[in-house]
């Protein structure tokens, strides 16, 4: 509905002006001054305001470029996740919308009380499953049931799903996600009351040649103690905040999970492919190390220790000695 507004000594002047010269009809400053009816509906209240949603954004767009970065690395092809919207809707309306069978995670949002649920377009999963257990990463031809063993795998995949979450929600709340359960049938899925509002945000995802939606449903009751967080002013004044104690202690345990390439080298040489050619079982091809050498391992293609080589048990082991210095291997690197 419109507001009222005073108008100046000048704007009413102006007007008499312009009905005196008949430039204006008083019926057109009539329909001019009628209020404006908004359309509102009962059965679909806004519990979120324009602020609050442009956040949520901010916070599903980080989402997603989280969520590009942890699956590709993961199945080591090409992934793209865009946000295409956010909406507010019946929980009724969300459940009635998904296909059957479909791959559903029901959440918690731990530490806040209630649930939530990422639910995963079964192409994108049999996509996800196909390219994890070796093949091409094609799509499902035909609808079905998925086993107990892409389960498994899917629930993995549903961590890193996670882990990408909770890492776009850090600035407004510290949450740990958990995966409860997997479910297939949405009928069967019922974590709020049908009439409830919740914030539907639909994610689109290429795998590949692959397309398809991710939607993520939070009840609006989960998201209710957060709700006076969700603004842009505080959204960017806690990501301004800096490098505090907490934050370093948080990155420093995400960076301790990565995972790196570890090779002993035990040493190198050169034959020509003459003799490469021509090798057969039992010849021996001689080091540029001796025995009683160091040898060097690396870490992710750089050169970091020397240590010796032996045994643990019954499995090949080396026995970290020293360090290689930045400026050793740099200097090594130029010879």
């Amino acid at each position: 509905m419109s507001s009222n507004r005073v108008l100046s000594q000048n704007e009413i002047d102006s007007l008499l002006d312009a009905v005196s010269s008949g430039k204006v009809e008083a019926d057109e400053l009539k329909k001019e001054d009628e209020e404006v009816v908004e359309v509102y509906d009962f059965k679909h209240p806004n519990k979120l305001s324009k602020d609050q949603l442009r956040t949520l954004r901010m916070i599903y767009e980080g989402f997603c470029r989280l969520l590009t970065t942890s699956i590709s690395t993961q199945l080591r092809t090409m992934v793209k996740s865009e946000l295409t919207s956010i909406e507010q809707l019946s929980y009724d309306e969300f459940i009635r919308s998904l296909p059957q069978p479909t791959i559903m995670s029901v959440c918690d949002f731990y530490p806040l009380h209630g649930e939530f649920i990422i639910e995963m377009n079964p192409k994108i999963a049999y996509t996800i499953v196909e390219r994890l257990f070796g093949g091409k990463g094609g799509s499902l031809s035909r609808s079905r049931e998925f086993t107990d063993i892409e389960e498994v795998v899917l629930k993995k995949i549903n961590k890193r799903i996670l882990d990408s979450f909770s890492e776009a929600w850090e600035n407004v709340v510290d949450l740990r996600p958990r995966l409860k359960e997997l479910e297939s049938n949405p009928q069967f899925t019922q974590i709020v009351p049908s009439n409830d509002m919740v914030i539907l945000a639909t994610v689109e995802t290429v795998i590949g040649d692959v397309e398809g939606l991710i939607n993520i449903c939070i009840p609006y009751i989960v998201l209710e103690p957060i709700v006076s967080k969700l603004s842009a002013q505080y959204w960017f004044s806690t990501s301004r905040k800096g490098s505090t104690t907490e934050t370093l202690d948080k990155l420093k345990k995400r960076l301790g999970k990565t995972k790196l390439p570890v090779i002993a080298e035990l040493g190198k040489a050169s034959i020509t492919v003459k003799q490469l050619l021509e090798l057969n079982v039992g010849d021996v091809i001689k080091l540029d190390t001796k025995v009683e050498e160091d040898l060097t391992v690396h870490v992710s293609n750089r050169k970091k220790f020397r240590a010796k080589p032996g045994k643990k048990g019954s499995n090949l082991a080396v026995e970290i000695n020293s360090t290689i210095e930045q400026d050793e291997w740099e200097e090594e690197d130029d010879e």
